[in-house]
């Protein structure tokens, strides 16, 4: 469970640095928002993982 967790949080967040490099993000709100939808997004995948996993 730990691997599978820590696989998919580290390409999870490679994702959203490489969006954001995309989108250009550069000033603090914007930094903000993705940091706030970022934990966001960890928390539902986390979810979805239980789910899967029935754990």
């Amino acid at each position: 469970m730990f691997v599978v967790s820590f696989v998919s949080n580290v390409l999870l967040a490679a994702l959203i640095v490489w969006v954001g490099d995309l989108l250009g993000v550069g000033s603090q709100l914007s930094t903000t928002v993705v940091v706030v939808l970022g934990i966001r997004i960890f928390s539902n995948a986390a979810a979805i993982r239980r789910s899967l996993f029935h754990a």
